[in-house]
């Protein structure tokens, strides 16, 4: 007789070997996990960032120009203007003559001043400005501009009779970022407290508030870290710092709760059986699994950013990968060891607790199933799911609507908030001299021998914008010429705003008619067009060019691991078709509040950062969107599918698993939607509306998708939605026919 061979016992997941260890080593788990978040900040810290530099963010036609103006040293220079006006009244010679010269000699003798250029009045008299011109690129002047700042300053006190003021690119810029980080700050301290309070709410202890918090908190600083790490790699754009705080407060206390959601569940059912380390791992078996699905479902899903070959965006890439990375190692290693502590301090105030009274608590059993409010919000879904589908559909279909009607704009100067210094000086220079508003910068690459035929035709071209009301009129265009007599550049103004209509058509009329008329006669010359107006135009024709590519790779890759994590394309059709909708519905509502100017209405924003939706808004929701949505749709989908395999009928398992992850995704929820809620009250327009539509998109996944709509689409398919899973069709085999 054959001995009989024993199969050797299967490995579990590597996600439960990592928690049983941390759950056997709690400090060791603890302290290796800190480590980490110090290692990464210090290094970080050393390495420092590296900021994206003007060569980055180059695109299009305007890329071009600048490319051609580098290679013959023929750069844009940076340039501060220096306003002198009067605080009342007109500006008399004799008061400003004196500020002129104070200003001229403080600037000539910093390092960061190439030169200082004679003093220029306005029309109508009433201001006198300064130019001075910096050393360096103008991608650069941010980090030199603050001695000049100074200089300005002490100009003001010496001369209090006048208003003396500084702007220009450099400071503007400056003002920007030390807004930006005023606005985390803010963020920070509105969202914190909201958390702490809904944490609150769902666990009833300030032991199991902190950590979530202190896990979330953890991981933002280890993405920190590496981000400054990583950057040496991929240029940071500015950006990412916000979307790290806003990602990783969002997904790190996401992931904590649906572990701690899970290890409670365990823990109830053993009544008291189960020692923490076994309930960690019965956890870490479904929760933790779930965690890094839906982990790689949002690094997967925001990877797709770096289609758009795009500086900004493969920023945010950048950011989101690592913070969301950060925090699934967070909820792997620490959070295990954190629940397992907490368990045995638990366990030895329940001792101490019976050796003084003489008894031992009972354990509590709590129902798994859902709750009387869940079963009321779930009804209609479950009794009437083909109604209840129609009518949800068509309101969120009813609630993208506006979405057609969207219009993009790059964000610039004109949409930034006007609490900035440097930009009220910029509205007063621009009003006293309107033709600094827009410089297209001409460069003309053509053989030495035909210089003197290149400048002739610039010329030609400058004569004939004289007559065109979309110029200016009465300024002389500036001209350089390379060394090698092979480029030369001119600058040609338009007193109208950059976001103007009047603006983009001078940019169009100077691309189509007047170039092509008169630099194109010229034998072997090439001509490209750059400046404010220039870049946005073909930032925004290279975005949609890149969308097809970038929004196809999305819908396909988040098909595919749905597909896979599930093993049923019904599924993956059903998730790619409830995110498209979620953010179609998230896109009309940013639409009606933001372009059409009910946010003006009913917050007071300024109307500045509601005429139109920034143009890196909808492709970069998008793409978060659908990672974000995956949390909620592998949490849940993933209960009703446990609930299936275990022998439930589909209809039965959809209210058990809905119900049961009820709670903790509502809670998520209302973490997600305070953390980004918060960054509506920032200043700048498109944080506004990213934090806005991330926002009301949550809102609408966990209340009305999640609820409702899947619900009832799962109720309707029954055993179909499982197609073509065999492990699935033999749990449901022996069911009776529904």
């Amino acid at each position: 007789m054959r001995p009989v061979e024993s199969r050797p016992k299967e490995k579990p997941p590597v996600t439960v070997r990592v928690a049983v260890w941390s759950a056997r080593h709690p400090w060791r788990a603890l302290a290796g996990w800190l480590a980490f978040v110090v290692l990464c900040l210090g290094v970080g810290l050393a390495m420092g960032t590296h900021k994206a530099t003007g060569e980055d963010y180059r695109v299009g036609e305007a890329g071009r120009a600048e490319t051609l103006a580098a290679e013959a040293r023929l750069e844009r220079e940076p340039v501060e203007q220096v306003l002198i006006s009067a605080r009342s009244g007109p500006l008399t010679q004799a008061a400003a003559d004196p500020a002129v010269r104070d200003v001229t000699a403080r600037m000539r003798k910093l390092p960061e001043v190439a030169r200082v250029a004679p003093p220029v009045r306005s029309a109508d008299g009433s201001a006198l400005r300064v130019a001075v011109i910096m050393k360096g690129a103008e991608a650069d002047a941010d980090d030199h501009v603050a001695p000049l700042a100074a200089q300005t300053a002490a100009v003001q006190r010496s001369h209090p009779e006048l208003r003396v003021a500084e702007t220009g690119s450099p400071s503007v810029s400056v003002g920007v970022d030390s807004q930006r980080g005023e606005d985390l700050a803010l963020s920070e301290a509105i969202t914190l407290p909201v958390t702490l309070l809904t944490l609150l709410a769902v666990f009833g202890s300030a032991l199991m508030v902190a950590v979530p918090l202190l896990l979330a908190l953890t991981s933002i600083a280890a993405a920190m870290g590496l981000s400054m790490v990583v950057s040496h790699l991929q240029p940071d754009a500015g950006v990412g710092a916000n979307l790290i705080l806003l990602i990783g407060m969002a997904v790190g206390v996401d992931y904590t709760l649906f572990y701690l959601k899970r290890e409670r569940e365990e823990r109830a059912r053993a009544g008291g059986r189960l020692g923490p380390e076994a309930l960690v791992e019965l956890a870490a078996a479904t929760s933790g699994r779930a965690i890094v699905v839906s982990g790689l479902a949002v690094i997967v899903s925001t990877a797709t950013l770096y289609l758009a070959t795009d500086v900004v965006f493969s920023s945010l890439a950048t950011s989101t990968v690592i913070v969301v990375l950060a925090a699934v190692l967070s909820s792997l290693t620490a959070l295990p060891a954190l629940l397992v502590k907490i368990a045995q301090r638990a366990e030895r105030r329940a001792a101490r607790r019976a050796q003084r009274t003489g008894r031992r608590p009972a354990p509590r059993e709590r129902p798994d199933g859902p709750g009387r409010l869940w079963r009321a919000l779930l009804r209609p879904a479950s009794e009437h799911p083909a109604r209840t589908l129609c009518v949800s559909v068509l309101v969120m279909l009813a609630l993208a609507a506006p979405a057609l009607g969207m219009q993009l704009r790059v964000l610039n100067k004109d949409s930034h908030s006007r609490e900035i210094p440097a930009l009220q000086t910029y509205d007063r220079l621009t009003a006293a001299f309107p033709d600094l508003r827009v410089q297209h910068q001409i460069v003309v690459r053509a053989p030495a021998g035909e210089a003197a035929e290149v400048v002739s035709a610039l010329r030609q071209l400058s004569e004939r914008a004289q007559s065109d009301p979309l110029y200016a009129k009465g300024v002389t265009p500036l001209m350089k010429t390379s060394r090698d007599r092979r480029t030369t550049t001119m600058e040609l103004s338009t007193p109208h705003k950059v976001s103007s209509p009047e603006a983009i058509a001078s940019l169009d009329r100077l691309r189509t008619d007047y170039l092509p008329e008169t630099v194109g006669a010229v034998p072997g010359a090439e001509f490209a067009v750059s400046g404010d107006v220039a870049h946005d135009t073909d930032y925004l024709a290279h975005q949609d060019g890149k969308l097809p590519l970038v929004v196809g790779a999305l819908l396909l890759l988040t098909f595919l691991m749905t597909t896979l994590v599930f093993r049923s394309v019904v599924i993956g059709l059903i998730g790619v078709a409830l995110n498209l909708l979620s953010a179609a519905a998230a896109f009309g509502l940013v639409v009606v509040f933001f372009q059409h100017g009910l946010a003006s209405t009913l917050f007071g924003f300024d109307t500045a950062a509601t005429s139109a939706i920034g143009s890196r808004v909808p492709l970069f929701l998008f793409v978060i969107l659908f990672g974000l949505s995956m949390d909620y749709q592998i949490f849940v989908v993933s209960r009703i599918r446990e609930a299936a395999l275990g022998g439930v009928p589909t209809r039965e398992a959809v209210l058990h698993g809905v119900g049961a992850s009820a709670k903790v995704v509502t809670s998520a929820a209302v973490v997600m939607v305070t953390v980004f809620a918060s960054f509506m009250f920032l200043h700048l327009a498109e944080m506004k509306q990213i934090g806005f539509s991330l926002a009301v998109a949550v809102l609408l996944d966990a209340f009305v998708i999640r609820v409702v709509i899947l619900p009832s689409a799962l109720t309707l398919l029954g055993r179909a939605s499982w197609w073509p899973s065999r492990t699935m069709r033999r749990a449901q085999s022996t069911l009776p026919a529904p």
